[in-house]
């Protein structure tokens, strides 16, 4: 570094490339709490999240890898999980009193008809009010589990799960 300059040094998180501060902060004026969805190679992890000075508080939180403790005998990465994940978080949020929320996605690329916004149509169905666009959802047929072969057990269980979550 040079002398007589100030060197200037960015958020942690920020340098780390685990958040962007612009996005945050237009989320944040929103006023309302944020559906959280974050992708791994394992599971979908949602969350409500409600914006406090001292630290944003978890409202409620889910993750696909609970559904195995509600009979799902599958993968808890698939379409169909982030779909049921997003209607049981629904659920949950309806429960704790939230009615509405805006999607936070966070650093990861949104792509039209992929698991995030298949968790998204999920906690819409469940009736949280989110602003979106239904073009950016799933096709209805691969939500239902149509593109799965037809000899699996996937879809009835799919279905199943489907009501008992829904009541």
């Amino acid at each position: 570094m040079t002398s007589n300059k100030t060197y200037r040094l960015n958020y942690r998180r920020k340098r780390e490339g685990k958040t962007n501060y612009k996005k945050r902060l237009i989320l944040l004026q929103s006023r309302k709490p944020r559906l959280v969805i974050r992708r791994t190679n394992t599971q979908i992890l949602t969350q409500i999240v409600k914006y406090a000075p001292d630290g944003d508080k978890v409202v409620v939180g889910f993750d696909s890898k609970n559904l195995k403790k509600m009979g799902w005998k599958y993968s808890a990465k698939n379409l169909l999980a982030a779909y049921l994940a997003g209607l049981t978080i629904g659920k949950k949020a309806k429960e704790k009193g939230v009615k509405e929320a805006i999607v936070d996605l966070g650093l990861q690329t949104p792509v039209a008809g992929s698991r995030l916004y298949a968790t998204l149509k999920g906690a819409v169905d469940a009736g949280l009010i989110i602003p979106c666009s239904e073009e950016v959802f799933p096709k209805k047929e691969r939500l239902e589990g149509q593109h799965i072969k037809k000899e699996s057990n996937m879809k009835k269980d799919f279905e199943d799960l489907k009501k008992k979550i829904t009541g």
